[in-house]
């Protein structure tokens, strides 16, 4: 047990009733630490020993907290069979709906989530993953290694948590950087004495997805008696792969609501326009006399469909993408052929030993380790022979101008166009999704730890704790199959032995295979990385010696002395041999970047009256090329009496830029849509073929960091009242604002575009005149202001024999505004609306929680809503050139229903078992553009895609 202090306070009990919120239920969790209802074995009397609370470094009684303060109970989480840190953020409704999710950043992700293969990331409140402080223990871990940015979750002994403690609330004055959205500290157990096993299974109805955990937790010794304990728990997990082709309603062919893929490269190729091609410049239709680039025979009057060509193939909407040029394109859907859920396997460990070496000290040593791997699956690559499209597939041979398929292909033309708009014998310029190939493949594995030796004690009436930490997390990237060596596709496409004109039931020669066989890429390290940090922190705290009014004035200070490191090693081979479409990743090389940080701290608790308690927090860091910063925090509760109380704070933050931010490399990447004009000719940037100087550009974009970048700088406020006036109701609304300025980004297009005149020199020309390049690099630019409220209200009462709770935990977001430079004002409100990439600012989610608990039995039924939002309009409705007919700017709301149940009546055995997604509720429909998210018409940043699903957790003390 840790070493406490007793004191005592007037008003204990009144206090304890008011500030809990007594809810067992996930969904909630529990404000400010408050004892949970009488539950038989699920949770043992509290006392009131002092413990250092998330986000305060003075050890208070729990019930004194004036923070905002969520705990999650090892137990509450399990009933809703919640198996992973991921799992339990998007139940938070505080979690932001960002694309931190192992399903948000499976396939397509913005540039700079390149490289965060299978990582998942803790954001609160919507400002994040890195700037939202993950702890485990209440201290540091390592950063993931391939980018440096954010912990990864994945790395968190999830089997071993005792409890989560969320702080709802910016906390840099406590901290440091990072904590600007709020603090999630994993809380694993100190000390344990005996053996128990556990077994968990997750099993989806419709198949696909399945999860599996075991868990093994041993220990022995016995503090108070033998003076020591030593304890450890080892954990395995698996996550079964779920493909897009396993659910029904992910599906891009749905043109006639605004969503069809943006691709002409299906699994039967597309013929293309190209200067000495079969059809040269293109051909003229002769229905309309329009000049047609792109055709696919499949498609042609009379001809047999796009759907005969293959698994997931149809019709190209040239009305949504607004290219009259491509009516009879056919188009493949790689949204749905994309992994939904990506497969992993963890395993982690977490043992501590603690020697009791008096009544008043204590030392220990901590180590967590893990291993994680995922494997992200991409759909299969996408070929074009025409160096309109691929410059690199130009072989000096064509595919064959003679042959069965070739005069397959000709022939059709031909009888619709008619021969004279074709040259027989030249080249077939096409574009063509390889299927033979196999889908791309990148598995990462990551190993992390983190070594900890640490004392804690009393040195007379003051409470201490040193501690000693070093934590890395180190990862490499390797491709598995669908990736081939340039030159080997060359040659397989150029010889003839790749045939892009296959009917299904036909398959490539034995040749073609083992060319690509022979080609293949796969073992070869995408890239690698480490980040590392080393600490040394100590705190203190007591009673002062001096009171108020309201009582003792209790005090805290401390360092924090901290060196991060980074490293990333980029490509690996030693043949030079190019990769196609492997995103490598050489433009950012790091070599053993480091900063020290310096930071001291100090709190003061003030009681000025027995109504009225005030806490003074600030924090002082100095960073090695930044210089330094200072950060206050302010906190109060007011209780007038006992039914009543209003907590606030007010505090200032800061967020340092990461390694890849400051020291990345040049990096261009090619630009895809269809939607961008030069503004300097067309302003808004809105292409329109109609209008001169409004034509469709396609620049490269240049991404890269900024050695002269500065620190985020934030503003958190916060207001809250809790009301308990009966021992069976009580309620918490809490109101607050985060603002950040200074933010650090990549300069975002539509704030090039909408404000051209400020950053004409972002806009590289050739000597034409003609945008050729975008500088896109990292800024320090604008901000942003997002304000809300949140609820938690709860009822508990008695019934036939047994006791039941209500609780009801909501999030409203009222506003999320931001501005692309400081001296602009901020944008309209986006709440609501539809936002790419990021987090999406949906007005109204909450968490509606019963449970009943009689004898050995537990009851638990969870409704979770999302409220809806606004879609982002195809680009056909944004031009106003064509409005399909079941096109709804509205996307539902999405509700599920989680229901368990839990028996302690066959000790030493503990059964939970449970119904995720009671009602198999399919996520709602949306027409985001495919090309900027994941997902085949659905939002994966909302909604969970497995379905109905059946968990059953055993849990076994042998002694």
């Amino acid at each position: 047990m840790p070493i406490a202090r007793p004191r005592s306070k007037p008003g204990h009990l009144a206090a304890a009733i008011l500030i809990g919120l007594a809810c067992p239920g996930v969904a909630l969790g529990q404000d400010a630490l408050a004892d949970p209802p009488d539950s038989g074995e699920r949770s043992a009397p509290r006392t009131l020993d002092t413990v250092r609370v998330t986000g305060s470094h003075i050890k208070r009684t729990e019930v004194e907290s004036q923070l905002p303060i969520t705990v999650f109970q090892k137990a509450d989480i399990e009933a809703q069979g919640i198996t992973s840190a991921e799992q339990l953020l998007m139940y938070m409704n505080i979690a932001g709906n960002g694309s931190d999710n192992l399903s948000s950043n499976a396939g397509i992700v913005h540039e700079e989530q390149r490289g965060n293969n299978g990582v998942s990331g803790a954001n609160l409140r919507g400002q994040g993953a890195d700037a939202t402080l993950v702890l485990l223990n209440g201290r540091r871990v390592a950063t993931h290694g391939l980018k440096g940015r954010a912990v990864d979750l994945n790395s968190i002994p999830f089997a071993a948590i005792d409890r989560v403690e969320v702080l709802r609330d910016g906390a840099s004055a406590v901290y440091g950087t990072d904590a600007i959205g709020g603090v999630i500290n994993f809380i694993t157990r100190r000390d344990y004495t005996g053996a128990e096993a556990s077994a968990f299974v997750d099993v989806t109805e419709a198949g696909g997805g399945n999860i599996h955990r075991a868990n093994l937790l041993v220990g022995g010794g016995d503090l108070d008696t033998d003076r020591w304990n030593v304890f450890g728990t080892v954990s395995f997990k698996k996550n079964e792969i779920l493909r897009g082709t396993d659910r029904d309603f992910s599906n891009s062919f749905q043109p006639e609501r605004g969503l069809s893929p943006d691709t002409r490269g299906p699994p039967f190729a597309t013929v293309f326009n190209h200067d000495g091609s079969m059809m040269g410049g293109g051909v003229i239709d002769p229905e309309d006399g329009s000049l047609q680039a792109a055709v696919n025979i499949l498609n042609l009057p009379g001809a047999a469909g796009c759907e005969s060509g293959g698994d997931l193939m149809g019709p190209y909407d040239h009305r949504l993408w607004n290219v009259p040029s491509s009516r009879y394109a056919c188009a493949w859907d790689y949204p749905a052929a994309a992994v939904i859920q990506q497969p992993q396997e963890s395993v982690d460990f977490i043992g501590r030993a603690t020697f009791k070496m008096s009544d008043r000290h204590e030392a220990f040593v901590e180590f967590v380790g893990s291993e994680v791997d995922v494997e992200k699956t991409f759909e299969q690559n996408q070929i074009s022979s025409s160096t309109v499209a691929t410059a690199a597939f130009n072989p000096d041979t064509w595919y064959p101008s003679t042959g069965e398929s070739y005069d397959m292909v000709f022939d059709a033309l031909a009888d619709y166009f008619g021969a004279d708009q074709l040259s027989y014998g030249d080249r077939i310029a096409y574009r063509w999704r390889c299927m033979a190939c196999g889908p791309r493949q990148i598995s990462t594995n990551t190993k992390a730890y983190r070594l900890l030796a640490g004392f804690e004690g009393l040195v007379g009436s003051w409470d201490y704790a040193v501690g000693l930490s070093r934590a890395s997390s180190e990862s490499k990237s390797t491709l598995g199959r669908g990736y081939h060596y340039t030159d080997a596709l060359q040659e397989a496409l150029g010889s003839g032995l790749l045939n892009p004109f296959l009917l299904p039931g036909q398959e490539q020669s034995a040749a073609a295979m083992a060319a690509l066989e022979a080609g293949s890429a796969t073992g070869v390290v995408l890239y690698g990385g480490e980040s590392v940090v080393t600490q040394v922190d100590a705190v203190f705290s007591g009673d002062v010696g001096l009171s108020l009014p309201g009582g003792s004035i209790y005090a805290a200070a401390g360092i924090d002395l901290r060196r991060e490191e980074f490293r990333f090693n980029g490509d690996e081979r030693t043949n030079g041999r190019p990769v196609f479409n492997a995103p490598f990743d050489d433009a950012n090389i790091l070599e053993d970047v480091s900063r020290d940080i310096k930071a001291v701290f100090a709190e003061v608790y003030l009681p000025v009256f027995d109504s009225l308690e005030v806490t003074l927090a600030g924090r002082y860091d100095r960073y090695d090329g930044f210089g330094s910063t200072t950060n206050p925090k302010v906190s109060f509760k007011y209780q007038p009496f006992d039914a009543l109380a209003f907590r606030g704070a007010y505090s200032t933050g800061f967020k340092v830029p990461s390694f890849n931010q400051l020291f990345n490399g040049v990096s261009e990447l090619p630009y895809t849509g269809f939607d961008l004009a030069d503004p300097a000719s067309c302003p808004g940037g809105v292409p329109d073929p109609e209008v001169p100087g409004c034509e469709s550009i396609q620049p490269d974009m240049i991404f890269g960091g900024k050695e002269d970048l500065q620190p985020e700088e934030s503003k958190q406020k916060s207001f809250g009242v809790v009301i308990a006036p009966v021992d069976w109701f009580n309620m918490t609304l809490d109101w607050w604002d985060i603002e950040r300025t200074n933010t650090i980004q990549p300069a975002r297009t539509e704030v090039l575009v909408e404000y051209y005149d400020l950053f004409q020199e972002n806009w590289i020309r050739n000597d034409a005149g003609e945008v050729v390049a975008i500088d896109r690099r990292y800024i320090n630019s604008g901000g942003s202001q997002m304000r809300g409220v949140e609820l938690d209200a709860n009822f508990l009462g008695e019934l036939a024999g047994g006791r039941w709770s209500v609780n009801l935990n909501g999030s409203y977001i009222d506003s999320f505004r931001t501005k692309g430079v400081e001296a602009l004002p901020y944008t309209d409100n986006l709440v609501g609306g539809y936002v790419r990439y990021y987090n999406l600012p949906i007005k109204w989610k909450h968490t509606l929680n019963f449970s009943y608990f009689r004898g050995d039995w537990t009851h638990s039924l969870t409704q979770v809503y999302r409220h809806g939002y606004n879609d982002e309009p195809p680009v056909s409705v944004r031009n106003e050139t064509y409005i399909p007919a079941a096109w709804d700017p509205r996307v539902d709301s999405y509700t599920t229903y989680n229901y368990s149940v839990g028996y302690t009546g066959l000790d030493p055995l503990r059964v939970v078992f449970g119904i995720r997604n009671l009602l198999d509720e399919d996520p709602p429909f949306t027409a985001h553009q495919n090309d900027f998210a994941a997902g085949a018409g659905w939002e994966p940043r909302i909604a969970d895609p497995r379905g109905r699903a059946y968990t059953l957790q055993l849990e076994y003390k042998f002694f």
